[in-house]
């Protein structure tokens, strides 16, 4: 079966910088799509971060970039495999200077956290019983 892929791409400030922040979160970057305009971070064998700066997101929209830090563009999520993985990941976002951004989500079966990563773009992080999923 044909698996899908997503590519997200975001406009940041300071490419080695949020290169940096991301690694720190354990993802690698494919060096293979990556240049001095774009890094193409590895979330997962189906889930790529493309962190552009401005210029180069500029060339693929003729509309204005927002700065996430002020509006919201977008709110990304992410599965975890358990409600620690969830607050691991946060914290390791904040420790490498993101920001923790909100209250904790706990529904019993649905566990979650927020962060803005450096340019301001929120990622949830999401665990679910996998009981609560197929019942």
């Amino acid at each position: 079966m044909y698996q899908q892929m997503i590519f997200v791409n975001l406009a940041v400030n300071d490419l080695e910088a949020s290169k940096k922040f991301f690694t720190g979160l354990g993802y690698s970057i494919n060096e293979q799509f990556s240049d001095e305009t774009a890094a193409s971070v590895v979330i997962s064998d189906t889930i790529f971060a493309m962190l552009l700066t401005r210029p180069k997101y500029a060339e693929f929209t003729k509309k204005e970039i927002v700065d996430a830090t002020k509006s919201s563009e977008v709110m990304l999520a992410l599965s975890a495999e358990s409600r620690e993985k969830v607050d691991e990941l946060v914290e390791k976002a904040v420790a490498a200077g993101g920001s923790d951004t909100g209250e904790t989500q706990d529904h019993g079966f649905m566990y979650g956290r927020a962060f803005d990563d450096l340019d301001g773009h929120t990622w949830e992080v999401v665990w679910m019983d996998p009981a609560a999923i197929e019942g």
